[in-house]
Order: structure tokens, then sequence, then C-alpha cells
């Protein structure tokens, strides 16, 4: 499926995450056990991905049960020979269909949403006085908040949803979005944003981010957590990633252990490894501090700048030194080139 979404260039986003960025959400949300969703399940791999992390962690094949739906017809033959190749049982409706048209799951309330919506997709049906939308009427041009209240609608009571967006939806105010993302923070159900370094993906260079929800923090803070109302984690991995040819990066284990267990950490059990906000990296912010940002969501915003070691040279050394390297390069070049 990698290499097929290589060839593919632009078309294969529609079947295909980068494992890496699956990975990343599945090492976070931590699915042990319950019922998982995925509205727009490409190829499945959130689903495997999900069943490697529960096998890996002492589980077994059958502690998660699993629900999707797919509207492109051939992706979702994918999806289901994808499980079936590995001895996975899953829902995935009794046919393709849209999921804003024919929702083949709707009295599903899943406890953990994993998913990879098409982006900024502007060619999406919507109806206007539609159950889904409690936080806001998303605009007809772009369906991002429609997926975002499409899956809170389908969390369970303790449910928590994790997914990729576009960039644009952490900042965007047009046609109304920005007020339907001032009523997810005010309602508290972001948990935690996570901005990714370009190139993770196979068919687009858009940067994407991570959005995290939970659909009940004070539930979470009576299982023994740590109390986090109020507040959200922002984490800015844009820095994190290596790049495996010319044009693709991908996170290694070193990053995902990172990102996820900075998170974990924040949202720790009381008494565990006390949480620290890194300069340039993470921070713990409170709703007051993102509503003086006018509810804009993007992590580089709040993380600040880290801190950068002192240079004891001088300016007036240092400058001649640069150029006359500079200078040798460029007669290097020269003579290479000849």
């Amino acid at each position: 499926l990698t290499r097929f979404a290589s060839a593919e260039g632009k078309n294969g986003g529609q079947f295909y995450t980068p494992s890496c960025v699956v990975r990343c959400l599945v090492e976070m949300l931590e699915p042990y056990k319950g019922r998982i969703y995925d509205p727009c399940c490409g190829s499945g791999g959130m689903f495997v991905q999900s069943e490697k992390f529960v096998e890996s962690h002492g589980g077994k094949i059958g502690d998660i049960s699993i629900y999707g739906q797919e509207s492109n017809a051939t992706t979702r033959r994918l999806a289901v020979m994808n499980l079936a190749l590995r001895g996975i049982e899953a829902d995935f409706g009794s046919e393709h269909a849209d999921t804003f048209r024919r929702d083949l799951h709707p009295d599903l309330r899943a406890d953990f949403v994993i998913a990879n919506p098409p982006f900024n997709d502007s060619d999406w049906f919507r109806k206007d006085d539609d159950v889904r939308w409690q936080y806001g009427v998303p605009p007809k041009g772009n369906a991002n908040f429609a997926w975002v209240q499409h899956f809170i609608h389908h969390l369970a009571p303790q449910g928590m949803a994790g997914f990729v967006l576009a960039n644009g939806s952490m900042s965007s105010n047009q046609s109304g979005e920005g007020e339907i993302r001032k009523a997810l923070i005010k309602a508290d159900l972001v948990d935690c944003m996570v901005a990714l370094p370009g190139q993770l993906f196979y068919s687009t260079q858009i940067p994407v981010c991570l959005w995290f929800l939970t659909k009940s923090k004070s539930a979470h803070a009576k299982r023994g957590f740590r109390d986090r109302r109020k507040e959200t984690l922002f984490i800015d991995a844009r820095k994190l990633g290596t790049l495996i040819d010319r044009v693709h990066r991908e996170l290694t284990d070193a990053d995902l252990q990172k990102i996820a267990g900075t998170y974990h950490i924040w949202r720790g059990a009381t008494g565990a490894r006390d949480y620290a906000d890194i300069a340039g990296f993470c921070k713990s912010v409170t709703t007051a501090e993102i509503a003086a940002h006018g509810y804009v969501l993007t992590p580089g915003r709040y993380v600040g700048a880290e801190e950068v070691e002192a240079d004891e040279e001088l300016f007036q050394e240092k400058m001649p030194r640069l150029v006359a390297s500079l200078n040798a390069q460029f007669a290097e070049s020269e003579r290479l080139e000849r």
C-alpha cells in the first residue's frame, strides 16, 4: 500500500495515511479495549495499527470492536481485504456510502474515533438541520468542521477522538469556522493539538496537524488522571522527523515516543512524573489564554521559541571568518563544475 500510494501520487491519499502518522494517533489514544470508529477509513490502516497496539501491550485480537465506513467502493474492498488477511473482524456497513449523505452507523457511540478525513473537501453534501451540527453549521465550501462534529456526535460519554486535519483548521475564521472552533474550545473538548512536520504525506504537501478531543475531561479526572479541565496541551513537532528520500519525511520511533510520552505525562495519573513545559516544543495552556489569542489553536503561537545557546564569538571576528569560508566553498563549487 505504501508503494502504491507513492506511485499514485495525489490519488494515493484517498486510501493511504502514512503509517508513522497512524502510529502517532494510536500511541496517543491507547485504544486497549472498546469500540473504534473511522467514518472515512480508506484501506483500514487505522484499524490495523490499533490491533497491533493492543497485541503489543499484551491484549488480543477481539479486545476492540471495529466500525468503519468508506465512500469509494474500490477502497472499501481494499479495507475489507486488509482486515480479513489479518484475521480482524470489522463492521463496514452493508456497502460503500458517503458518511454525510448516509451514516451507516447512526446509533454507534464509540470509545475511540481515529480518522484522516479528506483535507478541505469542498465537494460534500450538507443538510442544514443535521443533528450532528451541535456547535454550528459548517460552511458548504469546506467539510473540515463537518467531520469534526461528526466525530463528536459518535463519541461515547467518555470517548476520545484523534484525527488529522489541514493546518488551516487551527486558525481559519472563514464562513463561521472560527465560531465553531470557539464553541468546541468553550465546551472544553480540545485536549491536545500537535503540529506535524511537512512532507509526511504522499498525496499532498499541505502541512497537517493532529487534533485530540475528549468528550469528558471531568470523567478522566475522576478516574485518577490529573484534572485538565479548561486546559489544552500544545505540541510543536514541526522540527521532528527524518527525510527518507528527497520528498518524504517519516517520524522515527524516538519522535513518536517524545510526542506521545509528553501527552501521557501531561494527562498522567496523579502522583506520576510531573509534566513541565519545554520552550519551543510543548506548553500547557488555559482556555482563558486561548481566548486571549482569538481561539486560535496553532501550537507555534503558544510554545514559544526554544532556548538558543549563547554564542561567545565576537561578530567582528565571526563575519570575516564566515565570508572567507563561503568564498572558499564558491571556488570549490566552480572547480567541481568544471
